[in-house]
């Protein structure tokens, strides 16, 4: 919107208001998309495989033995799933390791900075396919400044710069919203009003910020100035990031919970600025204390006979101006301290904790769906065109059962069936193994697994000797 404004200062006042109006209309159309849709239901299945697989496997649910035999498959194809997620992790973790800023291990493998882009790059696609696998929802990186709004759900107002950062990446699941009453200004407080507010269930963010002299030779270009005043703009935004905070690393972040209005905290460099209510409230109070002070002082100073009289006035004006600034910076405290106070309600995992959780989830989601559709398709002849019935059927089960509304993601769940053999497909019939069969047939993938496993090093880095280098250095 800076940018905006600066560029139609010229033209007319009723320019600019109309740019901006239309970007307020463009942050109201995503958050409608996101929060007022009319399908608000949600691929997440929010009940435990646990649940699910006792549920299915009743007796009644199966002829004769196979509802055991079922239950058998489901526990294999489970322990499967899980085994296939950890393979994913390993690779993950092996490419994160030299971005991870909370690493315990010894350095012994360097990297050239192309071999480093591609790790970056393989790591920001990894964490994507996870997440998108746990059932998040990517936010789109156009859009993320129209989601940032400058009042907080307690109250601050919050202001991140965006430029700040060479990756950024923001997904969430479950996008609802929850009524609290506050008190209204409308009723001078004395009574409460009910308010909805936009809560991000599950929030993921992923960032890493651009290295100083990048930054610096863009600050040159956005503002025209040499590179020596640059530099000190650069260094004056990066003053309030804590030290650890480097642009080498890359930062994974999750939180429960958050407020649409405070998705600014999340980020290292955010600034907290005082609200209008404030200004006023810290202006009058700061101004009439002052100016009390100073018309008092000048009166003293007027009258005073002596040296002891006139420094004493003005001992007093000092500490009048120094407890109205101390007034500014207690506030300021207050905030940060409400601020840190409500992030860590809301943080769940960070950096590596982040990519084990995810996978965790991720395979869970997986073997829900993987368990319903294939409790679906092994009872009967299915062919393609039944698929959209099958599909509602799942979610009028979930519905009927555990009270939950979902919108069943019935193509992934058949692509990895699949893919593991376990369903086949021939000129649009599918044939899907029976409980007892497709349990032995992922026993028999299970025997295969070690003999098969692939290699995920890669020719990448160069491995030095740290006695060696350290007697060098």
């Amino acid at each position: 919107m800076a940018a905006v404004d600066t560029a139609l200062r010229g033209p007319s006042i009723e320019a600019s208001s109309t740019v901006r109006l239309a970007a307020e209309a463009t942050a109201a159309d995503v958050m409608a998309e996101i929060f007022d849709r009319r399908d608000t239901r949600e691929k997440f299945i929010p009940v435990t495989r646990e649940a699910i697989m006792e549920r299915l496997t009743r007796p009644h649910s199966w002829p004769g033995q196979d509802g055991a035999e079922a239950r058998r498959f489901f526990r294999y194809l489970d322990y499967w799933r899980q085994q296939t997620y950890a393979a994913r992790l390993l690779e993950l973790e092996s490419d994160y390791e030299p971005f991870n800023p909370d690493s315990d291990l010894v350095v012994s493998r360097t990297f050239t900075p192309e071999e480093r882009l591609r790790k970056r790059e393989r790591l920001v696609a990894n964490m994507t396919k996870l997440l998108e696998q746990a059932n998040y929802t990517r936010i789109d990186t156009d859009r993320i400044e129209l989601i940032l709004t400058s009042d907080s759900h307690y109250g601050l107002d919050l202001h991140v710069d965006l430029s700040a950062f060479d990756e950024l990446q923001i997904f969430y699941r479950g996008a609802s919203k929850r009524t609290e009453n506050r008190p209204d200004l409308r009723k001078l407080y004395l009574k409460q009003a009910e308010i909805e507010v936009p809560i991000f269930q599950r929030l993921c963010v992923v960032f890493k910020l651009k290295p100083d002299d990048v930054r610096i030779r863009e600050v040159m270009v956005e503002r025209g100035c040499n590179r020596k005043e640059a530099e000190k703009i650069v260094k004056r935004l990066r003053r309030m990031l804590p030290p650890q905070i480097k642009s080498d690393y890359i930062y994974l972040k999750l939180f429960k919970n958050m407020p649409r209005s405070d998705i600014e905290m999340v980020f290292p460099n955010t600034r907290v600025r005082f609200r209008m209510f404030d200004k006023i409230r810290l202006g009058v109070t700061a101004g009439s204390g002052l100016g009390m002070g100073v018309f008092g002082t000048v009166g003293k100073i007027v009258v005073a006979s002596n040296p002891i009289a006139l420094a004493g006035a003005m001992l007093g004006l000092c500490g009048i101006a120094f407890r109205q600034a101390t007034s500014f910076l207690n506030q300021r405290n207050r905030y940060m301290m409400t601020m840190a106070q409500n992030l860590y309600f809301h943080a769940l995992a960070d950096n590596r904790g982040v990519t084990t959780l995810l996978a965790n989830r991720a395979a869970e989601e997986d073997i829900k769906e993987e368990m319903l559709l294939y409790n679906a398709m092994a009872k009967e002849r299915v062919t393609r065109t039944d698929l959209g019935d099958i599909d509602r059927a799942i979610e009028q089960y979930l519905l009927n059962t555990f009270n939950v509304s979902v919108n069943f993601d019935l193509e992934d769940a058949l692509g990895r069936l699949l893919a593991d053999g376990v369903v086949t497909e021939k000129d649009g019939v599918f044939q899907t193994l029976a409980p007892a069969a497709a349990a032995q047939h992922i026993d028999v993938k299970w025997d295969k697994y070690l003999d098969e496993l692939p290699d995920q090093t890669r020719n990448e880095g160069i491995e030095f000797d740290q006695d060696a280098s350290e007697a060098v250095t």
